[in-house]
């Protein structure tokens, strides 16, 4: 028998509930994530001031918190990132990569904390994906939480056996870690493979490749979903006229 009930749990827990996009359409959030992925593409100049209209989306919405949680998560990434362009290339390459790094954050916490697995498959099925497809994606973004809590389950056991001691120095250490990294780092693709497999076993036994679901009906934009969705074309519009 297939259990999703920890991911739920978990990805209830990430909801932030007392945001106002958590009662807006799930295709209004996905069309403001696309808008914001999309804008990654805009010069340098044009690229701040977006992220400058973004934040103040994500502070109306009571999710700055959490971008700023998700880009945290990134910080060495990010700083070694900044260090190699800069570097290589020069410091406006180094700016505009940073930057497009911390507005897909922000737009990865805008869907992810206000939207559940659910009303992603509603908005996948309205676009008429073919619902195998707007499961796999469904289960892949339910499962984010969970081999979060995999990961760390895992390198706690490793550092109970006493992987990850730091008794190494300088060039001895990187390499200890890279060995305890790889080591945590299979486990964690081998079950998150076997637990795919079963859980897409289990949906197909029940019929979820069925051609007859169509629940996307329940679906109904309000007028806040039509305001952001018109903001949205029309700052995107302003940016790409931008002269």
């Amino acid at each position: 028998m297939i259990r999703l009930g920890t991911a739920g749990r978990t990805r209830r827990q990430a909801l932030v509930e007392d945001s106002p996009l958590r009662a807006a359409d799930p295709r209004t959030k996905l069309a403001l994530s696309l808008c914001a992925s999309l804008a990654v593409m805009l010069p340098l100049e044009r690229l701040a001031a977006f992220m400058a209209v973004y934040a103040v989306l994500l502070l109306w919405a009571r999710l700055l918190p959490e971008g700023a949680r998700q880009v945290w998560r990134l910080k060495w990434v990010l700083i070694l990132l900044f260090l190699v362009d800069w570097w290589l290339v020069g410091l406006d390459l180094a700016a505009i990569v940073t930057l497009r790094l911390i507005l897909l954050a922000g737009a990865f916490a805008l869907f992810v904390s206000t939207t559940t697995p659910g009303e992603l498959r509603l908005a996948l099925e309205w676009m008429r994906v073919p619902y195998r497809y707007a499961f796999s994606v469904t289960l892949a973004f339910q499962s984010i939480g969970l081999l979060d809590d995999e990961w760390r389950a895992i390198r706690e056991a490793q550092q109970s056996r006493g992987a990850w001691s730091g008794y190494w120095k300088g060039w001895r250490k990187l390499v200890a870690q890279v060995r305890d990294l790889v080591a945590l780092t299979v486990p964690v693709i081998v079950l998150t493979t076997k637990r795919a497999w079963a859980v897409t076993e289990a949906a197909y036994a029940r019929g979820f490749d069925s051609p007859r679901r169509r629940p996307y009906r329940r679906l109904k934009m309000g007028w806040m979903d039509w305001a952001l969705l018109v903001g949205s074309i029309v700052v995107s519009t302003l940016l790409i006229l931008w002269r």
